[in-house]
Order: C-alpha cells, then sequence, then structure tokens
C-alpha cells in the first residue's frame, strides 16, 4: 500500500513540474549564449501575413517549429522563439500599448540563428512580426 501510495505522489510531482515550467531553449549566435521560450503569456503561435495579402506567410506553430515564405513564395521549415531570460522570463521593451521582443529563428537547413522583432499592440489587438506581417489576437488577459 505504501508503495501505492508513493507512486501516486511521484507522478503527482512529475505531472505538476511539466505543467508549471516554461519551455527554455538555449542558442548560440555570434559566440554568445541567449535563451529563447515560444510562450510569453500572449497567443504568439498562428499565420502571420502583410496586411491585405494571403502570402508571404510565417507559420509559428507552439512546440517552436513551423515555416517561412519569402518574397519569391519560395518556404523554408524554421525553429522559432521569443528571447527571454534563463529562467524564461521574456525579454521586452515597453512602448505606448506596445511590447517589442526579440524573434529569433532557423531554418532547418541551416546552424545560424537569425533575428528580428517581434511586437504587440494591444490598442490594435494585432501581433506583428518583422514589420510586416500581422496577425490579430484575442486578449485574454484583461484583468
Amino acid at each position: 500500500m505504501k508503495s501505492v501510495h508513493l507512486l501516486l505522489i511521484a507522478i503527482f510531482f512529475v505531472t505538476a513540474k511539466s505543467y508549471s515550467q516554461v519551455e527554455v531553449n538555449q542558442i548560440t549566435h555570434n559566440s554568445k549564449d541567449r535563451y529563447i521560450t515560444t510562450t510569453i503569456g500572449f497567443p504568439v503561435p498562428g499565420t502571420y501575413a502583410p496586411i491585405g495579402q494571403k502570402e508571404p506567410i510565417t507559420v509559428l506553430n507552439p512546440d517552436g517549429t513551423g515555416s517561412i515564405q519569402a518574397d519569391d513564395l519560395t518556404k523554408k521549415k524554421i525553429n522559432w522563439g521569443i528571447e527571454c531570460t534563463e529562467e524564461g522570463v521574456p525579454v521586452f521593451k515597453e512602448g505606448f500599448n506596445s511590447k517589442s521582443y526579440t524573434f529569433w529563428y532557423r531554418p532547418n537547413d541551416s546552424n545560424e540563428w537569425y533575428y528580428s522583432q517581434f511586437s504587440i499592440h494591444f490598442a490594435k489587438k494585432k501581433m506583428f512580426l518583422m514589420g510586416e506581417r500581422v496577425k490579430a489576437y484575442e486578449d485574454y488577459n484583461v484583468q
């Protein structure tokens, strides 16, 4: 009976730990270690496209994978993340009704990480990726 009780307690702690922590990945760019996550408290995953256009698009999946389409519509699979601290706290600059983050991505056929801007504009309820690709979102964090 004690072993069943201990097993249940162990399962509880493993489950609680897996749901409570933000996944953080370490990357290296120009010989400097950085940390990225896909969890920043806003619905980053989704499809981003230039305003009024259907293509070229960028698709970000919740697991840190996705694809990016160039202006000539060629598509590359990528890994992506938003810069954070080693503990998983997103690094951002706060603006008037906005937050700006560093978006990191690496094409699957490359070892090089690239960065661009990712911003959230609260009044417009829009997220901008690379300055031109946009996605509307619902704000579930309203207090």
